[in-house]
């Protein structure tokens, strides 16, 4: 598994500025005018892991995979997309199997940059974008709901799960989202859940995009935003597209220099995929050795069986026990042999809850 972000926005937010910042490729077009993305971009990011170089360095790996992002731009969305305004939302399924939505909004004044609306409301842009998503989940649940009536009829089963279909049907008609709805925990719930991917049941993280003297102080857009976000139990970062679409090309070294000169601890995509693991509850163990040395990435909580799954199904499925150590110890004695020898390699079972840094190699039964 792997973090996925859909990002969505209005129309000339910055959405394939960031989105080109982040792949640190000019692969999305972007320019001053609305709808400037039609098709949309795709791109998977490795996540920038430092401890990988260290491992596969002592472990003398021929190769570093580390963990990737999957990103998805689309074209942006205007009030009234539903009813075909603007690109209308035929670009919104482009997003449904992504993890969480990152929603950009624009927060600086420029009259050089043209707004969809004329005016700068960072929350107005984002009530417009949450209503169109509500109105899209609304009308997938309509059609569904439509065909489960008509079966319903010769099943009796699936007549069971109708009220709870025509409950949730009510809540997304009446403007909210579907993340709000009471009956998600329900057995039926998770099950239709899992089947719809609502666009409103995702993790959401709200991203400023300021000027440069945003970046310095917040703004009463960017506060406003922050207000909302700590609402909705949201997490929210703050980027300069400007600034940094300026670091592309530059080197490791460049572009940290260039980054303490705004007082900028870490880039736009270091915040948007530390966020995103936040935000979705995501740590990464590691794997090492001769072949390659790797990140895998897994929930918080996760025990070892199933972390192991990541790696293959069977690997879950055969799993015997977990060979353990703390990166921090393997990287101090110098490998695994040390670690063993020092007492540090642990052996675990079923019920281990693997950590973030962990460095595993499981032993299992094909």
């Amino acid at each position: 598994m792997g973090l996925s972000v859909g990002i969505v926005g209005l129309p000339n937010v910055g959405k394939s500025t960031i989105f080109n910042a982040l792949t640190r490729e000019q692969n999305a077009e972007s320019a001053n005018y609305p709808f400037c993305t039609i098709e949309p971009n795709k791109a998977v990011v490795p996540v920038p892991d430092p401890r990988l170089a260290k491992l596969a360095e002592i472990a003398d790996s021929k190769k570093i995979l580390p963990a990737t992002v999957d990103f998805v731009d689309i074209a942006g969305l205007v009030k009234g997309a539903s009813q075909g305004e603007g690109l209308g939302n035929k670009f919104l399924t482009n997003i449904r199997e992504t993890d969480a939505l990152l929603q950009v909004v624009r927060c600086f004044d420029d009259g050089n940059v043209v707004h969809v609306d004329g005016t700068i409301d960072p929350i107005r842009d984002v009530e417009v974008i949450e209503a169109e998503l509500i109105i899209a989940d609304f009308q997938m649940m309509e059609n569904r709901a439509a065909r489960v009536r008509k079966q319903a009829r010769t099943d009796k089963a699936l007549a069971a799960t109708l009220p709870l279909f025509e409950q949730l049907l009510e809540h997304l008609g009446s403007g909210k989202m579907a993340v709000e709805f009471e009956g998600h925990d329900s057995e039926q719930g998770k099950a239709l859940f899992k089947e719809m991917q609502f666009l409103t049941d995702k993790k959401v993280i709200y991203c400023c995009n300021v000027d440069e003297d945003g970046l310095l102080e917040d703004n009463d857009y960017i506060e406003s935003v922050k207000a909302y976000a700590a609402k909705r139990g949201a997490d929210m970062v703050k980027i300069c597209a400007k600034m940094e679409e300026d670091l592309n090309g530059m080197s490791d070294d460049e572009r940290d220099e260039f980054l303490q000169e705004y007082g900028v601890k870490e880039s736009g995509l270091d915040q948007i995929i530390h966020t995103g693991y936040h935000t979705l509850g995501l740590v990464s163990y590691l794997t090492q050795g001769p072949k390659e040395t790797r990140a895998w990435t897994i929930h918080q909580g996760d025990t070892a069986p199933k972390a192991a799954g990541v790696i293959h199904t069977d690997f879950e499925r055969g799993f015997i026990r977990a060979q353990v150590m703390a990166y921090d110890d393997f990287v101090e004695k110098g490998g695994e042999a040390a670690c063993r020898e020092a007492g540090l390699l642990r052996t675990e079972g079923k019920e281990y809850v693997v950590k973030d840094g962990d460095v595993i190699e499981f032993l299992f039964n094909v």
